[in-house]
């Protein structure tokens, strides 16, 4: 572990660039399109952001740039919420045309202030697509909506090949991580409704660095797996602002890579994405459900598949 005060060498990031970067940045300011991806400043967009020129993937931010909770962690703004974009779905929809995206992630700002808290705009979304090109991969990182198993429901009628929901952390660190609306029970229960009642691969994702003990994590994971949860991947926090909940301690990426193991080898998971850079829609997660759906593969080539993207992409596993 280190200290919060510096950054360790692990975290250095290429700033993304590029010609056909600034292509598809042109195609989202021209659809008017919300990214996750610049949102957040993610440090993995030039590798996820190929298209035409390879397998490509992106996430999108539906209902628009504000949220109605509060989350410690997250840098999108909270309040002020505005009437959802009824053009928005057939928007993405085009965008993910044009770009020649294979791999689409759909997630959302939460908007608890919606009578359905967006779920038929979201469920819109994910059929708009698949009605343009049903070839293409469609990921939905969904809200809890409340726990309300109808708007769950809603998404999962609407056919994505992938259904995530993050539990973001352990559940003791629930409150001060996340929202009050949001928990670790009910996070939960999304996931063991999907498990349930969709014939798809459920995700979800962790952050470390927050405050977390090993045999929390390792609590975590046994409820995750008994939750049904396939795939589930480790980032590293890093503080958006001074404004935002401290970084604890940065985690060695050996560390991660022992979180790996145990995801996978002992308690049974179908893979897990686990690193400094990772974020719950990372490329190499994204080419294991790929190669499982489109292409048929065994677990283990599948898993192979994505560790050779994670290296040969980034080359960030071999500088550590």
């Amino acid at each position: 572990m280190e200290s919060r005060a510096r950054k360790p060498d692990w975290l250095r990031i290429r700033p993304p660039g590029g010609e056909r970067f600034a292509e598809i940045e042109r195609v989202l300011d021209d659809h008017d399109i919300t990214t996750v991806c610049e949102e957040a400043s993610c440090p993995n967009r030039s590798e996820c952001w190929s298209g035409r020129d390879g397998p490509g993937t992106a996430t999108f931010m539906l209902m628009g740039h504000r949220c109605s909770r509060g989350c410690n962690f997250c840098d999108v703004a909270t309040g002020g919420m505005e009437p959802l974009d009824p053009d928005e779905p057939e928007e993405v929809a085009a965008a993910v045309a044009e770009i020649g995206l294979d791999y689409v992630v759909l997630t959302s700002v939460d908007r608890d202030d919606l009578d359905d808290q967006g779920a038929a705009h979201f469920a819109r979304t994910v059929r708009e697509i698949k009605r343009r090109d049903p070839s293409i991969l469609v990921e939905t990182l969904i809200p809890d909506f409340q726990g309300e198993e109808a708007l769950v429901g809603e998404i999962v009628d609407a056919g994505p090949d992938v259904i995530a929901h993050n539990v973001e952390t352990v559940e003791r660190l629930q409150r001060p991580v996340r929202d009050p609306r949001a928990g670790y029970e009910q996070s939960l229960s999304v996931l063991r409704q999907v498990e349930r009642d969709a014939d798809v691969y459920t995700k979800t994702s962790l952050m470390l660095g927050v405050g977390e003990r090993d045999h929390e994590v390792y609590e975590t994971l046994v409820d995750l797996r008994d939750a049904g949860v396939d795939v589930v991947t480790f980032g590293q926090y890093l503080q958006p602002s001074a404004s935002h909940l401290d970084v604890e301690t940065y985690v060695h990426p050996h560390k991660f890579e022992t979180w790996k193991a145990v995801a996978e080898e002992e308690l049974d998971f179908l893979y897990c994405a686990s690193g400094p850079m990772v974020r719950s829609s990372y490329k190499a997660g994204e080419l294991f459900a790929s190669a499982l759906i489109r292409d048929g593969a065994s677990v283990a080539e599948a898993r192979a598949r994505a560790e050779r993207a994670r290296t040969d992409d980034t080359g960030r596993d071999r500088d550590v």
